[in-house]
């Protein structure tokens, strides 16, 4: 690693001495007291190291000091101590708007997935791709604190934290060494957008970053390039009426003279920025409740409809035009996409929705549902408009819900499943957790309410997610972890009858697992491998395709193919792709689908054939990274079939992975 540029000095750094050896007894001592007692004396790190935050070669000497930081326990018992978990939106409210402690722990933290991304330290729980992203995404939503001075906000923050932040992102900046910073920054905003999030707040304060850069285009260096433009325009100026961003009354005044043609190619300029981005401008609502009192037949064309949507549409026009009406504001923008994409995929016409959807239109939330919609998004709307919003978003875009907290992957992917396959069941559960602030499930035939159960799997609840995940994740995990502490006992894995009953009855009753509950060793492996294609290659079962995607488990590793944890994932087909390699496409619910798992097996997210949401990797590969699948018995093919070349391939990568001394 390129080391920052200082005068000699006593220490390596270049930070003074009278600085570092505070800080290094400091670090001892912590050490010394969690290996004897687990308490935390944090406070002291904390204070010895703030004065180092301010210069170059303090953040260096931090930097240097990351490996035992970390050993000494320094993040135990926080969000911090998964860094795998952490969301750049939140670290970056963190670090700007945070109280100072947690300002301190949040820059100590980025320099320390600094450390993992150069390769100069290895933490167990992410991996240097993930962590090289995260900072470029943090780097993006800050970029003001590069190219511009601090702002009044940030100056005024106590102790001058605004200018230890400000040194953190300079810092970044030198030595993740990007050429042309700018560029990398508009790909890895597309890089995310290819996978169509549902929550895209993050994703547009990026944006409106990169914008404020190319307002100082010597700032970073690089040209500015027709892939920044179309992001920028998406979101600030879709179309002709609004092109220089003139405000929403100036742009109202300005619809009112418009002529129908001139209207006509507002509404397509409109539909093309959001469907080749996935990102919807503020304006777009403006527009289309203008059309709610001029031009309702145009909505259809506003919202980029094919034959399949627009028939929806007519057939449903009072439901579309009251969603429209209690749901698509300014604040709520990207509804406007989840509602088209939703009226794409047809569901309306699946007898329970519609009435379903007029339910949540009048429900009356409850009161602890209100107080978490509020905390999290504000009062600017009534907490049922906010939830509405994200209702359609989920059901238009399943494979978009998104959970970077790896203990609730299971809730989420529940709820995927559930918006793709199963709309109403998704609809009434929400219902429930919003006006009753409780979920009842049944489970071999007994009845779980979510209201008798202590916590989940997930000690917080969670907060960067859209609303039907806020209100209904708490409720489901304390489910699923009591499904599972009723199936302990039974001298096989839980999931074998906690999925089937959580998830549907549309999950295989057919369940393998490649490792022993108890040991933790591979258990025929071979035989798992070949079960696996032969239920569901469509060369080995009769080429029957995946009916309902079906819940599996996956064992995470990182781009040095070291193993992070299982995790939960939804198989949603196999199919062959453009090159004619025979791919299985899944979901993956922790935010973020394209990921280097090592050995050269990097997950797709565009490119292969993948639809919005899915990834994708050659069978073989992802066999390798399988420990737990569900198939229909019934439906298998014959797993001597399957050519012992493919096996061999897959239970390899394994071996040399994750599989290692098992």
């Amino acid at each position: 690693m390129s080391r920052a540029k200082s005068e000699p000095e006593s220490s390596e750094s270049g930070a003074p001495e009278e600085l570092l050896k505070p800080l290094d007894a400091a670090i001892s001592r912590l050490a010394e007291l969690n290996a004897v007692e687990g308490v935390s004396p944090v406070f002291e790190v904390i204070e010895a190291v703030q004065p180092l935050m301010f210069s170059p070669e303090g953040l260096e000497a931090i930097y240097e000091r990351v490996p035992a930081i970390e050993a000494a326990g320094l993040f135990g018992g926080s969000d911090w101590d998964y860094p795998q978990t952490l969301v750049p939106s939140l670290a970056v409210r963190t670090v700007r708007h945070g109280e100072p402690t947690a300002t301190l722990v949040e820059i100590l933290s980025q320099v320390r997935l600094l450390a993992v991304a150069k390769g100069d330290f290895t933490h167990p729980s992410t991996s240097a791709e993930h962590a090289h992203h995260f900072l470029a995404q943090v780097l993006a939503m800050n970029l003001d604190l590069v190219v511009s001075d601090l702002q009044e906000s940030d100056r005024l923050r106590p102790d001058r934290l605004g200018y230890a932040v400000q040194n953190l992102y300079h810092y970044l900046l030198r030595h993740l060494g990007y050429e042309n910073l700018l560029e990398h920054l508009v790909a890895e905003v597309w890089r995310i957008l290819a996978q169509r999030p549902v929550q895209v707040d993050g994703v547009k304060q990026m944006v409106t970053q990169i914008s404020v850069c190319l307002e100082k285009p010597h700032a970073l260096g690089g040209e500015v390039n027709d892939d920044a433009l179309q992001l920028i325009n998406a979101v600030f100026s879709p179309t002709e009426g609004c092109r220089e961003d003139p405000g929403f009354d100036v742009y109202m005044e300005r619809l009112a003279e418009m002529d129908d043609a001139t209207l006509l190619q507002e509404a397509i300029a409109f539909a093309r920025a959001m469907h080749s981005t996935g990102l919807v401008s503020a304006y777009m609502p403006v527009f289309i409740r203008f059309l709610r009192g001029r031009w309702n037949a145009l909505i259809p064309t506003a919202l980029g409809l094919s034959h399949t949507g627009a028939d929806a549409f007519h057939c449903y026009p009072a439901l579309i035009h009251k969603l429209i009406d209690e749901a698509l504001f300014p604040e709520t923008s990207q509804c406007a996409y989840g509602l088209a994409m939703m009226l794409e995929r047809g569901i309306l016409y699946a007898p329970p929705v519609a009435p379903s959807l007029w339910r949540q239109i009048r429900l009356t939330l409850c009161d602890a549902a209100v107080q978490k919609i509020v905390a999290v998004f504000g009062n600017s709307r009534p907490p049922e408009c906010f939830l509405l919003a994200d209702v359609l978003n989920v059901l238009g875009r399943p494979l978009g819900v998104g959970q970077g907290n790896y203990p609730t992957c299971q809730s989420t992917r529940a709820l995927s499943m559930w918006a793709y396959n199963m709309p109403a069941e998704l609809l009434r559960i929400l219902a429930w957790a919003a006006r009753d602030d409780e979920i009842v499930m049944r489970f071999e035939g007994n009845s779980i309410s979510s209201r008798d159960l202590g916590a989940g799997l997930a000690s917080e609840p969670p907060v960067d997610v859209d609303a039907v995940s806020l209100l209904t994740v708490p409720h489901l995990d304390r489910i699923y972890f009591e499904m599972g502490r009723r199936s302990i006992g039974r001298g096989e894995d839980p999931h074998k009858w906690v999925n089937a009953e959580f998830h549907g009855d549309h999950v295989g009753h057919g369940f393998r697992i490649a490792v022993d509950v108890f040991t933790g060793n591979l258990k025929d492996f071979e035989g798992f491998i070949r079960d696996f294609y032969a239920a569901y290659h469509p060369f080995y079962n009769g080429n029957i395709p995946v009916i309902n995607p079906q819940p599996a488990g996956i064992a995470v590793t990182d781009s040095a193919t070291r193993f992070l944890g299982w995790h939960a994932i939804t198989i949603q087909r196999l199919a062959m792709d453009p090159d004619e390699v025979m791919r299985v496409y899944f979901f993956n619910p922790n935010n973020d689908s394209g990921q280097n798992w090592g050995q050269d097996i990097v997950t797709s997210t565009q490119g292969h054939g993948e639809l919005y949401g899915e990834a994708s990797l050659p069978v073989a590969e992802f066999a390798s990274r399988l420990y737990v699948f569900h198939y229909d018995p019934i439906e298998k093919g014959e797993p001597g079939d399957v050519p012992t070349d493919d096996v061999s391939r897959a239970m390899q990568l394994a071996r040399d992975s994750w599989a290692s001394g098992r």
